[in-house]
């Protein structure tokens, strides 16, 4: 093993950096192609680096794990490390569990890189006796200090050799994405951890190299929160890979806490770095409660995780803007309270947090639960006898008491700790903004972001000039970020599509954000505002006729159709004259986009109308007969009774649709404005609240 410090900081043996030094090279792994011979674990078969996370699992890059060794549609590999004890070293095959960007199956052309996150999770094919990192649970867009410690495999003087090098630097953050300046990469080191020393926690992986010069980039380690979960409300821990490692990564560092070997833990070096962090808990504190954090069932949501710590700090009207990606698990959540110095204020948080986990919804239940909400809330009394005043000790003691009348999902989906969960029709939903640029035929800005009931727009991400073709890859990853933040199991969020009037006709919800995937349509309900909306000049009318569609009743007004035929829109006057229940069935728009056309739907929205049908054409092909739409539109309608219940409506006939549910036929391409009049959109460059 090499130390590449420049200054000697590793080399006292009693420095808590040589310390953290030799954690990180017991972690650290080589990844090699499965291969026999005289030396198959030599430099010839060496793809690259990794390092253990949790017990049998490892993390490496998504370039380096697909150059393994494909059997059908898995891909092997063998893992590589010193064996305990300092024996010799050990190799296990391992199995490609994981892989982000989600649906990444092969490596690309060559000179053509992997795009971020580029993260791969290797299984470990057998139970192996391992060392594992500490990851760091919290989002850190700057490293404290600015120094960073990387470790890598690499190949020298024709053999291979572990690298730990204290010369780095944290040069910024892009994303996910930090950008390692000084030191020198060397090929093969993609895959190593990234190491803040000042708190002794895994922040990044790398993922390549500068050319020509000293440095490259590295993953933050919060891009593992954009695996895949459940398709619905998970059954059990092993269903969600990502809560599967992080439970285990912190049962292990809590065991080890618990159980001290012969060398340092982590949490000890930790405990040595960190004398002067300012944190409330100290790093054995932390290992404890993320440790007991993790006998629980994960948060049911991220979604109701960001609920649950926005009410744990007090804030009201909005979560606010959240790191992306957003926390996903307990530990994630612990790391994003908004500590200030460490006082009691800040343990009155984590306390406060942690009653709200032990009474939290669960996505299931298993023999132990019971145990471990026992566990955890002895804890917490436990620390606040001696640190917190009387009144907040009986402040815990109530919720703890709540906690246990309230037995069954239902009660503590209703009646969480702090504060009130979002009412029906107060969820957050996520808003696309796709803007034509009017001189780039078919090029489109563009803007993601999470819309609160309250008005406000939290961005996730945003773009420019993107070609229409190249829409669907480049949105892929800001829109599954934000509906992350915003679903809950068997209850996808709106997405809201606002596009220009001349653009209506574009079938969002038909596109697919992974190949082969869902369409967005099929997933989730769907609407569409309006960009450019001409103005209503009765603003009183357009509030009631919006009340009464979702407080009354709805029937359908066929506005644009004639025994078939299209004919124009009425005049305002005869508009105005409609009844407050009118939802106008636009039959023919997207077949005659043309002037006439614009200045009807102009006259629609300029008397108050924010609830229309529009039927798309399909550009080839026969239409559907329009009296078969005019009478099953009336019906769904009817059915659906209120507006709000719309979106829900449309959303059922396209799953229809989609599972050849020939009855649903006729809603092929009808597309739903339902453009909120109380909740005016952001506007250009106006997305409020960056991350």
């Amino acid at each position: 093993m090499t130390y590449d410090d420049g200054d000697g900081a590793f080399y006292a043996p009693d420095e808590p950096l040589a310390a953290l030094a030799s954690l990180v090279a017991a972690a650290t792994v080589r990844i090699h192609r499965p291969t026999h011979g005289y030396d198959p674990h030599g430099p010839g078969s060496f793809l690259g680096s990794g390092f253990f996370v949790a017990p049998n699992w490892v993390l490496t890059c998504a370039h380096v794990g697909l150059m393994g060794e494909r059997q059908g549609e898995v891909c092997q590999v063998d893992v590589v490390f010193a064996a305990p004890g300092g024996e010799g070293v050990t190799a296990v095959g391992g199995t490609l569990a994981a892989v982000l960007p989600e649906g990444l199956t092969a490596l690309p052309a060559r000179g053509v890189r992997v795009p971020s996150p580029d993260l791969a999770l290797i299984r470990l094919d057998s139970p192996t006796e391992h060392p594992c990192v500490h990851l760091a649970e919290r989002v850190a867009r700057r490293l404290d200090g600015g120094r960073v410690v990387w470790a890598g495999w690499a190949e020298v003087d024709g053999g291979l050799e572990l690298v730990v090098s204290a010369r780095g630097h944290d040069s910024g953050s892009v994303g996910s994405q930090i950008q390692l300046g000084d030191g020198m990469l060397t090929e093969g080191m993609s895959g190593g951890p990234v190491i803040d020393p000042r708190r002794g926690q895994v922040v990044g992986v790398i993922k390549s190299r500068t050319v020509g010069a000293s440095g490259g980039t590295a993953v933050g380690i919060e891009a593992l929160r954009t695996l895949p979960g459940p398709a619905g409300l998970l059954r059990d821990e092993a269903h969600d890979t990502y809560q599967a490692v992080c439970h285990a990564h912190d049962r292990y560092h809590r065991d080890r806490h618990h159980h001290p070997g012969p060398e340092e833990s982590w949490t000890d070096v930790q405990t040595r770095l960190e004398k002067s962090a300012g944190r409330v808990l100290g790093p054995a504190q932390r290992a404890e409660l993320l440790g007991r954090l993790a006998e629980l069932p994960p948060p049911v949501s991220t979604a109701a995780l960001l609920d649950l710590i926005a009410r744990a700090e007090g804030r009201r009207g909005g979560r606010g803007a959240q790191p992306v990606p957003a926390p996903r698990s307990w530990r994630d959540g612990l790391g994003e309270l908004r500590e200030t110095h460490g006082g009691p204020a800040d343990l009155e948080l984590v306390l406060r947090y942690c009653m709200s986990a032990v009474a939290a919804e669960r996505p299931y239940v298993t023999a132990d639960t019971p145990q471990a909400e026992q566990e955890l809330w002895q804890w917490v009394r436990e620390l606040a006898r001696d640190r917190l005043t009387r009144s907040f000790r009986g402040e815990l003691r109530q919720l703890w008491a709540e906690s246990r009348e309230r037995t069954d999902r239902e009660q503590r989906r209703t009646v969480p700790a702090y504060g009130e969960r979002p009412r029906p029709g107060e969820r957050a939903g996520v808003l696309l903004e796709l803007e034509p640029r009017g001189w780039e035929r078919d090029s489109y800005d563009w803007r993601v972001g999470v819309a609160h009931f309250n008005g406000e727009v939290d961005a996730i991400g945003d773009g420019t000039g993107t070609p229409l073709e190249d829409l669907t890859g480049s949105l892929a990853g800001p829109l599954s970020e934000a509906f992350r933040q915003c679903d809950e199991p068997d209850e996808p969020a709106v997405l809201q599509v606002a596009l220009a009037q001349a653009e209506l006709g574009l079938d969002v919800e038909r596109w697919s954000l992974v190949p082969g995937g869902l369409p967005l349509g099929v997933q989730r309900p769907v609407v569409v505002r309006c960009l450019d909306p001409e103005p209503s000049d009765a603003a009183a009318e357009e509030q009631a006729r919006w009340d009464h569609l979702h407080t009354v009743g709805m029937r359908a007004e066929d506005v644009d159709c004639q025994d078939g035929d299209w004919v124009p829109v009425e005049g305002e006057e005869r508009l105005r004259s409609l009844a407050h229940e009118t939802v106008p069935l636009l039959c023919h728009y997207a077949q005659r986009p043309d002037g006439e056309t614009a200045e009807g739907f102009g006259r629609l929205a300029r008397t108050g109308y924010r609830v229309l049908l529009l039927r798309r054409s399909p550009g080839t092909g026969p239409e559907t007969l329009c009296a078969d739409v005019h009478r099953r539109a009336a019906r769904v309608l009817t059915e659906a009774r209120t507006a709000s219940q719309l979106p829900g409506k449309i959303h059922e006939l396209r799953k229809g649709v989609w599972d050849k549910r020939t009855e649903t036929y006729w809603s092929d391409r009808v597309a739903l404005l339902y453009d909120d009049p109380r909740h005016p959109l952001p506007g250009p460059g106006l997305l409020l609240n960056a991350p």
